[in-house]
């Protein structure tokens, strides 16, 4: 869970009202660095983790293999199910040669429709066990991509809570096998009044200063629910989204200047 958000109102929201004016129709405040998205990754049947591929801080592309469970259950069944498809198929064709058969037998007088409606029928009952077995291979090929955790985007892992040979239940991860943020984009929030809140809408543009870098961004979202009551009144967020560099290393909580328009 994150970590509540604590900065000092004295620089930060008492100051708003008062504000580090940069002009007479823009706002300083001061905030932190926040993911865009965070996706925690977890196991979604029991296994032993067979393989973890990824540590913490490294970029990621989308797709990519970050851990790998025991995969014998899973591929036995996989090759199980294609088998079975395979002798479904076989079914099918034998039933479409027995309708040709019958038909031919039954256009030249030799046989009853009784006959020709019973190899009609055994053609649609293979037609359906095909059908079926197919179904059960995509389900097997399904379980079987469950024993993998892949990159769902871009990003960097920002945390790793599995190891080789960890037995893994489904209904009792406390905490992510993997964690993913993207970084292409980030936030930079800050903790400010109602008052303040009310004088911005989501798109508007706005800049972030970091390490002495300026970076363009606009408001990206606006809090509805108060974070905290302080004597000065309610305190809410409000995000600036934007756009990093894929090899640059921002981290969440670090402090920025917000320069709101």
């Amino acid at each position: 869970m994150r970590p509540p958000f604590r900065l000092c109102l004295l620089p930060a929201v008492l100051a708003l009202g008062a504000a580090s004016a940069v002009d007479a129709d823009a706002l300083q405040v001061s905030g932190r660095l926040e993911w865009v998205q965070r996706a925690e990754l977890r196991a979604v049947d029991n296994g032993i983790v067979e393989e973890v591929l990824v540590r913490p801080g490294q970029h990621v592309s989308a797709g990519e293999l970050l851990l790998k469970m025991d995969q014998r259950a899973a591929r036995a069944a996989a090759l199980r199910a294609k088998a079975d498809v395979a002798h479904a198929q076989v079914a099918l064709d034998d039933a479409e040669r027995e309708l040709e058969r019958t038909q031919e037998l039954f256009d030249r007088g030799l046989i009853a429709t009784e006959e020709l409606k019973d190899a009609e029928l055994g053609l649609a009952a293979a037609t359906a066990e095909l059908e079926s077995t197919k179904a059960g291979q995509a389900l097997a090929d399904v379980l079987l991509e469950h024993t993998e955790l892949r990159a769902p985007f871009d990003g960097i892992i920002v945390a790793r809570n599995a190891y080789r040979g960890a037995v893994i239940y489904k209904t009792l991860q406390q905490q992510p096998l993997i964690a993913v943020a993207p970084t292409d984009q980030m936030l930079a929030r800050a903790l400010v009044t109602a008052d303040v809140l009310r004088r911005y809408r989501p798109g508007q543009p706005a800049k972030v200063k970091i390490r002495d870098q300026v970076r363009t961004g606009q408001v990206y979202s606006l809090g509805v629910e108060a974070v905290r009551i302080d004597p000065s009144g309610a305190v809410y967020e409000l995000d600036v989204i934007f756009d990093a560099q894929p090899d640059e290393i921002l981290r969440p909580s670090e402090f920025v200047q917000i320069l709101l328009r």
